[in-house]
């Protein structure tokens, strides 16, 4: 498969929302009473920090590619061109950083990850995720969190292009983890058989990393 195609209509691609109408990934709420939605040991803030390792790679969007490869029937490699043909969706969420600032009611534009998963066909032993980004970084993360509801490919923020230092030209968007585990600068999605720790994981955070829970580092 060339670059700028993607995988043409086939039984395996033209099943969409299928996942959501079985039930097979759930993973908790998707919003939460008013009383709830603020997770504990997190403060409100309204701009939105930077952190990064370091260094803030600049993607041209002309050789920008992501791949998705691993457990999947269709592996994938995308221009920027074929992942902005992909049906392109919306949302509004809230994050919270491990950091234990927290912002509400983010707008994203973007590719559902549900949509690129129907591209690519996950195989039945898949059910894990490792994503790596274009400055090396890496996080790990269970399959059925990959594919929740809300989590967005996000290409725009607030109704604009995605900045660099927030993770443009793509970056991953998972709202109910901790936002380490959403990838800046997203190049690679591996699907797996079983869970590997990722930088942080490795270096002292917890591998799941649920904010209601405080899921911080290892030992909590």
């Amino acid at each position: 498969m060339s670059d700028d195609q993607t995988p043409a209509d086939s039984k395996l691609t033209t099943s969409k929302r299928r996942w959501a109408v079985e039930g097979k990934f759930l993973t908790g709420r998707i919003s939460r009473p008013e009383a709830e939605r603020l997770p504990p040991g997190q403060h409100l803030v309204k701009n939105w920090p930077v952190l990064d390792l370091g260094q803030q790679p600049v993607i041209s969007t002309d050789t920008w590619r992501l791949e998705m490869r691993g457990l999947v029937e269709t592996p994938l490699t995308l221009t920027w061109t074929a992942f902005q043909a992909i049906e392109q969706s919306t949302g509004v969420s809230d994050i919270h950083c491990v950091t234990t600032w927290s912002r509400y009611d983010n707008k994203w534009k973007g590719v559902s990850t549900r949509d690129l998963l129907d591209l690519a066909m996950p195989k039945p032993e898949a059910a894990y995720v490792m994503l790596t980004s274009y400055d090396g970084y890496t996080t790990n993360l269970p399959l059925s969190d990959f594919a929740a509801e809300d989590a967005i490919l996000a290409t725009a923020w607030e109704g604009l292009p995605l900045t660099p230092e927030h993770g443009g030209p793509m970056r991953l968007v998972v709202p109910h983890l901790y936002f380490w585990k959403s990838a800046k600068w997203l190049r690679r999605i591996e699907l797996m058989p079983a869970d590997q720790a990722g930088f942080w994981e490795k270096n002292g955070y917890h591998i799941y990393g649920d904010p209601w829970r405080e899921q911080r580092y290892s030992d909590d």
